[in-house]
């Protein structure tokens, strides 16, 4: 199974920033098909963003503010986070695209607010 730890969440207020961080739990899981994902209480979770190989892919609503990579020296996969809005408030989780039925990890809490 291939779980993963998430981290670098927190509270930042409207146009601010925040680089969330996703390290895999043990050796040897790849991270080649990696997503960022989110969720608010009461609805389902949503893909955010993933790299599958080298190709990514965002959802409209963080394009040209969110930028999903691979950090080789650290081992994780990274989604860079710019001009965030209130709307990108929830819970992020990252995990392989290709596994949803691998367990998920506790995520990490994204709140932007005034």
């Amino acid at each position: 199974q291939a779980q993963f730890v998430e981290s670098g969440g927190g509270l930042v207020q409207p146009g601010g920033s925040l680089r969330l961080s996703c390290a895999p739990v043990g050796s040897g899981t790849s991270l080649r098909n990696m997503g960022w994902f989110r969720q608010i209480p009461g609805k389902q979770r949503e893909l955010v963003a993933r790299i599958v190989g080298d190709f990514v892919y965002y959802i409209d609503s963080v394009k040209g503010r969110f930028t999903i990579s691979r950090d080789k020296s650290k081992n994780t996969v990274d989604l860079q986070m710019n001009n965030l809005k209130p709307d990108d408030t929830a819970v992020y989780y990252c995990h392989d695209v290709y596994r949803p039925s691998d367990p998920w990890g506790q995520g990490t809490q994204v709140t932007v607010s005034s």
